[in-house]
């Protein structure tokens, strides 16, 4: 299959179209949630023949999909073998102890395959690289940890897991820090593939062991919301050990959807493929499409899916898209343009509505911290009538003094208008590298049935 990246919109449109008329058929043979869904809404499916039409269908939204994820899997035994055949199952976040299965056809693998090598296109990954998957080996097959090879595969890059994580199981097969370091170092790197806040703690022990890493020019991070001060942090470390201008390529995307790619760092987020899914900015509550270069949630269409197949699904992020030639590649899919905002993580804290990536990108930016969590509890924890508290976690940098405590929640207090409690800890009170996927920095304790964990 040929990339669409440069074809001219209006001829990606038309593949488009043509690709949604087959996908809604199928839907309409073989997808149970859809039949359901449609047809209670009375709904003529076969009336919707373009991208445009789409709005005359109603949004997905992701609790429907962690409710009966077996429902949004086509089931038509009639298609040839590699359309129906399963390849794998990949599972994404749904509660803490059960995430969602998503299922992919040996056809969806080869459209991942095909997505990754434009990806690999897109932000510089060669056949040369040699990729550390870092992702952490858990107990349900993760997207990142499953698909890092994929993408090397799809690039022709060589790639290697350093299988970190907390131990399960009676298999001694989960490595530590210190040996996840060797491993880059062994292999001469020159791809991070992870969790930045994972990264960040191999490079600092990287340091501290006087390792020689020396060979990694790129860091490819996805998984929790990074600030410019903690990316910058993860240059800095990747300096001190002789790395010549290396790059964070942020993979911005989801399992459902795959990654997005940047064409330069900081950049927006190319749709890598066009002829697989169709995004829009969409008012969450009507359904109601909004303009490109307004602000509104994400939501994605499988255009040519056999396994779990996704319409109108909603991503849960607050962007908008640019469907206007990049200045920087001349590519014409559109693109997904920050600041990427959670809407799933704006809470209430003593009344007032916040965003925690204000607070998050506010701390990272502060120097003399090495590692920080963010609580919000009762004040008084055998009641739960009481007052909201915010309590800040801090594991300061070797050679800071407390005092800036003072100064910590001044900046939380100038961020979210919200006065913390600030509270020094050892770091591995609030994260130890390897035995857990990665840092735990936010956490709202007060509804311990269905708490809020970043």
């Amino acid at each position: 299959m040929e990339s669409t990246q440069h074809l001219p919109l209006a001829e990606i449109e038309d593949i488009q179209n043509e690709k949604l008329r087959h996908m809604l058929s199928l839907c309409t043979q073989g997808h149970k949630f859809y039949q359901k869904q449609w047809g209670d809404a009375g709904i003529d499916v076969a009336a919707i023949q373009t991208i445009d039409d789409l709005e005359q269908l109603p949004l997905t939204h992701k609790q429907e999909l962690m409710e009966a994820p077996e429902d949004f899997r086509l089931n038509l035994p009639d298609l040839p073998l590699h359309e129906r055949a399963l390849w794998e199952v990949l599972y994404t976040t749904g509660s803490t102890s059960d995430p969602v299965p998503l299922y992919n056809t040996t056809y969806d693998y080869h459209a991942y395959l095909h997505q990754s090598q434009v990806v690999a296109d897109i932000s510089g990954i060669s056949e040369d690289d040699i990729i550390a998957n870092l992702f952490p080996l858990t107990p349900a097959p993760m997207g990142a940890f499953v698909r890092s090879a994929g993408n090397a595969y799809a690039a022709g890059a060589t790639i290697f897991a350093a299988l970190p994580g907390g131990a399960f199981g009676p298999f001694d097969v989960h490595r530590s820090l210190d040996q996840a370091v060797a491993r880059v170092e062994k292999h001469r790197a020159t791809i991070l593939w992870g969790v930045p806040s994972y990264i960040r703690r191999l490079l600092i022990r990287a340091l501290e062991l006087k390792a020689d890493l020396s060979s990694v020019r790129m860091c490819a991070i996805t998984g929790e919301a990074t600030s410019p001060a903690l990316r910058e942090d993860i240059r800095r470390c990747l300096r001190e050990m002789g790395a010549a201008e290396p790059v964070i390529f942020n993979r911005y995307g989801s399992t459902e959807l795959g990654a997005f790619a940047q064409c330069q760092e900081e950049g927006d987020w190319h749709n890598p493929a066009p002829e697989l899914q169709y995004h829009e900015i969409v008012d969450p509550e009507t359904g109601r499409r909004l303009p490109d270069g307004e602000r509104g949630t994400l939501a994605v269409t499988h255009l040519d899916k056999r396994g779990t197949a996704l319409v109108r699904f909603v991503v849960g992020d607050v962007v908008s898209i640019d469907r206007s030639p990049c200045p920087h590649c001349g590519r014409t899919s559109e693109r997904v343009v920050g600041p990427v905002v959670r809407t799933k993580d704006l809470i209430k804290v003593k009344g007032m509505l916040i965003n925690p990536d204000v607070l998050l990108e506010t701390l990272q930016s502060m120097a003399a911290i090495s590692e920080f969590q963010i609580v919000i509890q009762h004040q008084d924890q055998n009641d739960p009538l009481s007052m909201d508290e915010m309590l800040i976690k801090v594991a300061l940098q070797a050679g800071a003094e407390t005092e800036i405590g003072a100064e910590i929640a001044a900046q939380a207090n100038r961020a979210v208008s919200v006065t913390p409690r600030v509270e020094f800890v050892e770091i591995e009170e609030i994260y130890t590298a390897g035995a857990q996927t990665k840092a735990v920095r936010f956490v709202d304790r007060r509804t311990p049935a269905d708490s809020t964990v970043r």
